[in-house]
């Protein structure tokens, strides 16, 4: 799989540009503020409906225009299709696929995957638990594209449920007897939902977990295994020691039904909703201590890359998803031609030089690298291929 055209129309500092890409390594060389970023971003954003840099799509659009379009060409063996995305703002997001009649954005889930590289990638070892649990829910989208509907839904439901909570304490602040009546529909559609995201999460980080202890050891020289732990508010801890041994749906839709009811007067009290999928933590450690407050600057690095680069083997880079977790994000086109193209956004200028060869040496077979860089000399040797110059919003080949 790779990106052959990209076009942009009013996306970021891009009024109009129009890039053809190589199969292998691509290399955008400019200054720091020229544009460069926002390239791959746009890449990112046509494989997950999201950006790496920002929360919303607001930022996206150029200053003064009303809309952006992103067209990317996706080829994938000896297929190849269009894929047109329409970011408005204030409105829903609309896409087309092979210039057919424009649809739902998230209608693209799937034609495109892809691993990005970034400094904001060290915020998943020292961050909050949002940002992990981002990365394994677009982990999940990209392996499963219909995933997306239900994390929207159940996001949806947890805040109107919330809403809910809030009133009910306010009745209580005033003196009422609050009527929990109404909450008990909201709490079956989040105990539902929010079950199929756990399940989904729980197969994944058992996937992922073997896969991330290998490349940690593959980028570091340091001491200490590195390991993951889904901590949920509805299962115990060890239930995603084994892709076979994560919990079923169905069982994790009644452990989170018990759950909401032992919460309940500590719900009502704060008005937030205390339990499901939405308070969760990807907890990494690194020979047994938390990562995040215990690991130096270099083994977060090396953690957080080894976080990306299990993600490529699980899309298709090393081999497929492990036994176990298959049934779940099986995917019948898997293989060679499906390898996610691999993005690393200004990332070599981060790393020190062992782990610079290292992450170069690992990715460099890929079907298909994007690199951003300030100088030529932050380029690898083994991502020497297409290159780029960026400047005042155009790119040129050289």
């Amino acid at each position: 799989m790779y990106v052959s055209h990209l076009s942009l129309l009013d996306f970021r500092s891009y009024p109009a540009t129009d890039v053809e890409l190589e199969p292998g390594p691509n290399a955008f060389v400019g200054r720091n503020g020229r544009g460069k970023t926002n390239l791959v971003e746009a890449v990112g954003y046509v494989a997950t409906l999201g950006s790496h840099r920002v929360p919303n799509d607001t930022p996206l659009i150029r200053a003064g225009a009303q809309r952006a379009v992103v067209r990317t060409r996706v080829v994938r063996g000896d297929r190849a299709s269009t894929v047109e995305l329409e970011i408005t703002a204030g409105k829903a997001n609309r896409a087309r696929i092979n210039r057919g009649h424009l649809g739902r954005a998230r209608d693209v889930l799937g034609i495109l995957r892809t691993v990005l590289f970034a400094p904001e990638d060290l915020a998943l070892v020292k961050g909050d638990p949002e940002g992990r649990r981002r990365f394994l829910d677009q982990l999940v989208v990209q392996l499963l594209p219909r995933a997306a509907g239900v994390h929207a839904d159940y996001e949806r439901v947890v805040r109107q449920r919330s809403a809910l909570l809030k009133s009910l304490r306010g009745q209580r602040a005033a003196g009422r007897d609050p009527d929990i009546a109404p909450l008990e529909v909201w709490d079956a559609r989040a105990a539902q939902l929010g079950a199929q995201v756990l399940a989904w999460r729980t197969a994944l980080v058992a996937a992922l977990r073997p896969a991330v202890a290998e490349a940690y050891e593959q980028v570091s020289d340091a001491d200490g295994r590195a390991e993951l732990t889904y901590r949920s508010t509805v299962v115990p801890d060890d239930a995603t020691a084994a892709p076979s041994s994560s919990p079923a749906p169905e069982d994790l839709e009644k452990a989170m039904l018990a759950a909401i009811q032992e919460q309940r007067t500590a719900e009502v009290e704060r008005g937030q909703s205390l339990v499901g999928p939405h308070r969760d933590d990807l907890v990494l450690t690194l020979g047994g201590l938390p990562a995040k407050g215990y690991a130096s600057h270099g083994e977060s690095w090396s953690f957080a890359l080894a976080l990306r680069l299990a993600s490529f083997r699980l899309l298709g880079g090393g081999g497929g998803v492990p036994t176990g977790a298959d049934e779940v994000f099986w995917d019948p086109d898997h293989g060679s031609d499906a390898d996610p193209v691999l993005v690393l956004d200004d990332v070599f200028a981060e790393l020190d030089v062992r782990r610079r060869e290292r992450l170069a040496d690992l990715v460099a077979p890929a079907r298909q690298v994007l690199v951003t860089a300030a100088v030529p000399q932050d380029v690898p040797d083994q991502l020497l291929g297409a290159r780029f110059e960026v400047a005042e919003g155009r790119v040129t080949r050289v």
